[in-house]
């Protein structure tokens, strides 16, 4: 059985594609077999060459041990162009009661989940709308572990995957900078990198949030976004991935 490169589930940038290839040797299920086979990336690829799709879910809590996903959107993009009507939206029905918080949080009520289906039921679909994409989320902590449990769960193995996260971009220049640290030193507050106002520094418009289609979108365009200020098409996934 293939071992990951490094401990709690964290896979190095180089090791990706050993990782995926392994995966799609070793896994029974068909869909998840065919996720992992269309993967066809390369720690050196230039970012302006790889197809991407921006994902966010809507869940019941932070823990994807004790809570569940409502919601999932994706949107598939470049670093040219956005595939707007591409885009896909499930509503799932989680395995316990929504509570009131999470209602007033992603507003997706009771009578919204009352006939909808398990995220087993649409998970092929999902796979294969992700599958040959590399994947960019806003915080990697939720969409890639909430996916994974929730697949292990209902098929029995699991789905890590590489990301990139525009939340870590923003920390590395907005918090891990000389500058930045500078400025906590000397007492200034740090830079909020929440995806709202990470869009804000770019000139991107304030789009309603916590709708999985509308932060995909707007993960999508943040991320269109730090590539032209920050990077060159030609920058190797490794620079970018998790």
């Amino acid at each position: 059985m293939y071992k990951l490169p490094f401990r709690k589930h964290k896979v190095s940038p180089n090791a990706w594609p050993e990782y995926l290839a392994a995966q799609a040797d070793r896994v029974r299920d068909p869909a998840l077999k065919r996720f992992f086979a269309a993967y066809d990336l390369d720690p050196n690829t230039p970012i302006g060459e790889v197809p991407l799709v921006a994902l966010d879910m809507e869940t019941t809590g932070l823990d994807e041990r004790r809570h569940a996903i409502v919601s999932i959107g994706l949107v598939p993009f470049t670093q040219q162009r956005i595939h707007l009507p591409q885009r896909r939206y499930w509503i799932v029905k989680p395995p316990r009661p929504l509570n009131r918080q999470s209602v007033t949080f992603h507003r997706i009520t009771h009578s919204e989940i009352a006939n909808a289906p398990d995220l087993d039921e649409i998970l092929d679909e999902l796979l294969e709308a992700l599958a040959g994409r590399l994947v960019v989320v806003h915080y990697r902590h939720i969409e890639r572990p909430f996916l994974n449990a929730a697949v292990k769960a209902r098929r029995g193995e699991g789905v890590l995957f590489p990301v990139i996260d525009t939340m870590s971009l923003e920390a590395r220049l907005h918090r891990q900078s000389l500058w930045a640290r500078f400025k906590r030193w000397i007492g200034r507050p740090p830079a909020s990198i929440r995806l709202h106002d990470s869009r804000l520094r770019y000139g991107l418009p304030p789009y309603q949030g916590h709708h999985a289609v509308v932060d995909s979108l707007a993960t999508a365009e943040l991320f269109q976004a730090q590539l032209a200020t920050h990077f060159d098409p030609k920058t190797p996934l490794h620079r970018l991935w998790h």
